[in-house]
């Protein structure tokens, strides 16, 4: 990558922010999920500089190998080269990727938003194990209960731990309130559930924020699908609704683009158009005032099916834009961002489609 290192050093000239790194990453054979996945998360600020942290923390050669210690030590690779740009093989940390998930291992085309949830729960499981084995505890915690997204705490004998919050639950981690209303009594159940990412369905020509619309939408639970109601003691009709009770840090949202086509037997792409915009406003909070964001990092699906096609990142730096395609990096105008919005036709020959969007909270870190 010299020639196009040293073009995006000519084309940030002055402007090339001090102390920053912009690498590509050399693909090993269909790893552009796991590539496209590291550029987005190498660009979260605040998730970068405690992972970096971690690393001057444990970088002794006795500690023991695993997907934390080696994505802190490519992170670390990354941010101390000698020159402002090039192509970094992260191949110990992939490698370790396959050891630790036989879902990764071959060399078909894999799911970057899977890879995404499968790392950062990985991370919280680690960092997790690891305070409870300098608290001593041995044996006396029970362990935390995996669940599709985020962790709950087990409860042992009746009594309720308090979840441990790491640095990755600080960033990432929000909570979901999943209110249930009986259409007979009008008692309300509350349930609590925390989340690292919203999965989102998506309808075409639509945007991000009619989707968390429809995702916090009220529906009404009635024939085979009635609530058991605990007051009325009695399965009854009842109104659903999903609100943010804490709105995270980075919010990571997930567009559901591959869906199973019952009448085709197989999963098909959806191209939909879904306009997200670069500030985004949430608006559906328990909270009367919205939280705002700022977009800094599109995961891309490019390619017309599920089960093949590459994956691509764009990434706001320093107030600049760059195209992230494994060894290659190139500076980019910030309305590229809209081409990869989807198509309003289901046959377009654009096949760029923003899949996994990444925003930072504007209020400062809120994860008090």
């Amino acid at each position: 990558m010299g020639a196009a290192g040293s073009k995006l050093e000519k084309a940030l000239g002055d402007q090339f922010p001090e102390g920053e790194r912009y690498f590509g990453l050399e693909n090993f054979g269909n790893t552009c999920y796991c590539n496209s996945v590291l550029q987005a998360l190498y660009f979260c600020v605040p998730f970068r500089e405690q992972l970096l942290e971690y690393y001057e923390k444990v970088k002794n050669p006795d500690v023991e190998e695993n997907l934390l210690t080696c994505l802190a030590e490519l992170f670390t690779q990354i941010s101390t080269q000698k020159k402002k740009t090039g192509v970094i093989a992260p191949k110990r940390f992939v490698q370790r990727v396959k050891k630790e998930n036989e879902l990764f291992r071959g060399y078909m085309h894999q799911d970057a938003h899977e890879f995404l949830n499968f790392l950062l729960n990985e991370l919280v499981d680690i960092l997790e194990k690891e305070t409870n084995a300098t608290k001593g505890a041995k044996g006396h915690l029970s362990p935390p209960e995996k669940i599709a997204n985020g962790v709950h705490v087990a409860h042992a004998n009746g009594v309720h731990k308090e979840p441990l919050v790491t640095w990755v639950h600080k960033n990432f981690q929000g909570i979901l309130t999943n209110e249930t209303k009986c259409l007979r009594c009008e008692t309300v159940t509350a349930r609590d559930e925390t989340f690292l990412d919203l999965s989102l369905d998506i309808e075409q020509n639509s945007s991000i924020t009619s989707c968390l619309k429809n995702f916090s939408s009220t529906e009404t639970l009635n024939a085979e699908d009635k609530f058991f109601c605990d007051k009325c003691c009695s399965l009854q009709e009842a109104q659903k609704r999903m609100k943010i009770k804490k709105q995270p840090h980075i919010l990571v949202i997930h567009l559901k683009r591959f869906k199973y086509m019952e009448q085709l037997g197989r999963y098909k792409k959806l191209s939909y158009r879904v306009v997200f915009p670069l500030e985004l406003k949430l608006t559906n909070t328990m909270e009367d005032a919205d939280c705002e964001y700022s977009l800094f990092a599109v995961v891309v699906h490019v390619g017309s099916g599920p089960n093949h096609g590459h994956y691509v990142s764009l990434v706001k730096s320093h107030n600049h834009w760059l195209f992230f395609d494994d060894e290659n990096v190139e500076m980019i105008d910030e309305s590229a961002v809209q081409t990869s919005f989807g198509s309003a036709q289901e046959y377009a020959s654009n096949t760029d489609h923003g899949y996994i969007l990444f925003y930072e909270s504007l209020a400062g870190n809120n994860s008090s």
